[in-house]
């Protein structure tokens, strides 16, 4: 099998892969292998060049669910959207999740996911109960808080290095309602936001915002703040879910289709396309959670040389002034992007050891590739991350550099005394050398 990449496309690597078949099965006996889900990591967390990668796609099992509990046990290659698809209109949903729901529980357990509600609830990792971790020697290992617990700890956030998660145990989340009560605030600046935000989360389960990177001055920071919370009852609730038709971006074009000119128009008419200060609605759960899931291979629309996305956390005594700081330097460069999030994270401690979240302002921004000038704009970037005691998302990442990687993240060195001695990545190998 080929054609294994990142979502972002840079570096444009294409690797080989294996699937495993059964969660019984043993893993290859490759030198080299790197447990693989459905590639939506950005960067090159999920590369393994000279080797090859192992996928998790076959195992879509559901192994077990408690109805009064809420604990869900399922295979690892089992998406979010499988999730959702068959639990939501029993009235559970997930307790966390990201931007996407196209996304495998391993890879959610790999990364650590976070969502629109982390100043509340946490990360992925705080409703993981167990998994079992097999090893390139054959070895099985039952993971939980009280079972394993360096491993537990080591593999939550551990980008796949730790063996091949082949199950997971989760406590879902129950609701009453597959709609979400919503509200949209188009806000004037950076100072507004941080206002707003504030505000809105002792009422509110989830908040996030859009922003308009190119806007400068008075102006630096507008956007949108969306904010919303669950229904507390639906009618709908014990239907079946059925996908929309959704749009599709067919194949790469030569060339990005994101450049200066439709950056700045679709910031400036996207900003507008609300006339009043404040809107209200009720919504589905799908557009409010998971916008760019209605369109299909977005990704694609970068082009051929790909994108590069930006997502730090800045640390909560130096979120405004950091977060200005970073979008004065992208306004100034004109390098800007039209998925530009903006999103509070609060205190609630990760269980992993390479988790990326900390209590504080995290910015996720996507560039294309125009190649130096992007890096170095994304060198200066980091220049601001690292002054003000921030952090980058492993993965999101294909070009942090060593020293920035080993300062945010201390605990490298004991997930790499648990890192399994056949598996290994990229990203991995650029952050800290190891082979």
């Amino acid at each position: 099998m080929s054609g294994f990449g990142s979502w972002g496309g840079y570096p444009p690597v294409v690797q080989k892969g294996v699937c495993l078949h059964s969660r019984q099965a043993e893993l290859p006996a490759a030198q080299s292998i790197l447990p693989y889900g459905l590639g939506r990591s950005y960067g090159d967390s999920c590369l393994n060049r000279d080797g090859v990668v192992v996928s998790s796609k076959a195992l879509k099992n559901f192994i077990a669910f408690d109805n009064e509990t809420g604990v869900l046990r399922c295979e690892a290659g089992v998406t979010l959207a499988d999730i959702i698809a068959a639990l939501l209109p029993q009235g559970w949903f997930l307790p966390v999740t990201p931007g996407t729901k196209y996304v495998t529980v391993g890879g959610a357990i790999a990364n650590d996911v976070h969502g629109k509600n982390h100043y509340g609830a946490g990360s992925f990792g705080n409703y993981l109960l167990r998994f079992e971790l097999l090893r390139s020697d054959g070895s099985r290992l039952v993971c939980s808080a009280e079972e394993n617990a360096d491993w537990y700890a080591a593999t939550i956030g551990g980008l796949g290095l730790t063996g091949f998660i082949t199950w997971a145990e989760i406590q879902m989340k129950p609701v009453q309602s597959r709609h979400i009560q919503s509200e949209t605030i188009k806000y004037k600046n950076l100072a507004e936001f941080f206002d707003i935000a504030e505000a809105s989360e002792p009422e509110f389960e989830y908040t996030a915002a859009w922003l308009d990177c190119l806007a400068s001055g008075d102006n630096l920071g507008r956007g949108h703040f969306i904010r919303g919370n669950h229904q507390p009852v639906d009618g709908m609730l014990g239907l079946p879910l059925t996908e929309k038709n959704k749009l599709t971006v067919p194949l790469r074009p030569p060339f990005s289709l994101i450049n200066s000119l439709s950056l700045k128009a679709f910031n400036a008419l996207y900003y507008e396309r609300q006339r009043s200060e404040q809107q209200q609605a009720l919504v589905d759960f799908d557009p409010f959670f998971y916008p760019l899931d209605g369109i299909l291979n977005w990704n694609r629309i970068y082009g051929k040389k790909g994108f590069l996305q930006h997502q730090c956390v800045i640390p909560l005594a130096h979120a405004k002034a950091g977060i200005t700081e970073l979008l004065e330097r992208i306004s100034a460069a004109g390098l800007g992007s039209f998925l530009v999030v903006l999103k509070m994270m609060g205190s609630v401690p990760s269980r992993g050891l390479l988790s990326f979240p900390q209590e504080g302002a995290t910015l996720a921004m996507d560039f294309p590739f125009q190649g130096r000038k992007t890096l170095d704009l994304l060198n200066r970037l980091d220049e601001v991350v690292a002054q003000t005691g921030g952090r980058i998302y492993p993965a999101k990442d294909a070009r942090m550099s060593a020293a920035m990687f080993q300062q945010a993240y201390p605990q490298w060195q004991q997930v790499e005394a648990k890192r399994d001695p056949n598996i290994n990545s990229d990203f991995w190998r650029r952050v800290t050398g190891a082979q």
